[in-house]
């Protein structure tokens, strides 16, 4: 878990931004208060972030705040708030390499059917399969079970705090999705191939759509 954490230092000399600018943010609801989260270490009480959702979030706070208000911000970063309306075509998510040619051909009609226009959504599902395949841990035909796996579930969890992961036991690939944080325990026969937060990958789309 610590290695999901970022402390407070870390993370204002890797972004470059400053204690006021962090606390504007906060005060301002660009970042979630319960993404300040105060832990005792050996000289006191410090402050950590969770690392990829923060990192996510100060990227896109950085690429968008010279266009917009920071309140018209808080409404575009709020969940996936401000992208609802999102509506993409092959072309143009290929072009803005939002996923790639790999993933759109191996997976475009698994999550849109009828149509040429992607929400914002279905990109969420296209997004987290590419990404997985990138890793090279995941074959196409899986690819297939995770969209499944995510149409299925991911509505129930809809503004909540999950994460997905990717199992493997005898060669036979799971996906489970759960709430987090949650504690979840496997057979010696368990493989854990891959663990993503839902919330990482969303601030990372948004980053590609912004």
């Amino acid at each position: 878990m610590e290695d999901d954490l970022i402390s407070k230092k870390e993370l204002l000399d890797l972004t470059g931004i400053s204690y006021g600018q962090l606390y504007r943010w906060k005060r301002k609801q660009l970042i979630p208060e319960e993404w300040f989260i105060r832990k005792s270490t050996f000289t006191g009480q410090e402050t950590f972030f969770p690392r990829m959702l923060i990192q996510a979030r100060i990227r896109n706070i950085l690429n968008m705040k010279d266009d917009l208000s920071l309140d018209e911000l808080a409404s575009r970063l709020a969940d996936a708030e401000g992208y609802s309306e999102i509506r993409l075509t092959r072309e143009a998510i290929i072009e803005r390499n939002i996923v790639t040619d790999i993933a759109m051909s191996a997976y475009g009609t698994e999550v849109q059917s009828k149509g040429d226009l992607y929400s914002f959504g279905q990109l969420l599902h296209l997004y987290a399969a590419d990404t997985l395949l990138a890793k090279g841990d995941m074959s196409l035909d899986e690819g297939k079970l995770l969209l499944r796996t995510l149409e299925k579930h991911a509505g129930v969890l809809t503004g909540k705090p999950c994460e997905l992961y990717f199992i493997r036991k005898m060669g036979v690939a799971l996906f489970l999705l759960a709430p987090s944080p949650a504690e979840l325990y496997f057979d010696e026969g368990v493989r854990l191939v891959a663990k993503v937060a839902l919330g990482d990958l969303i601030e990372q789309l948004k980053g590609r759509l912004s």
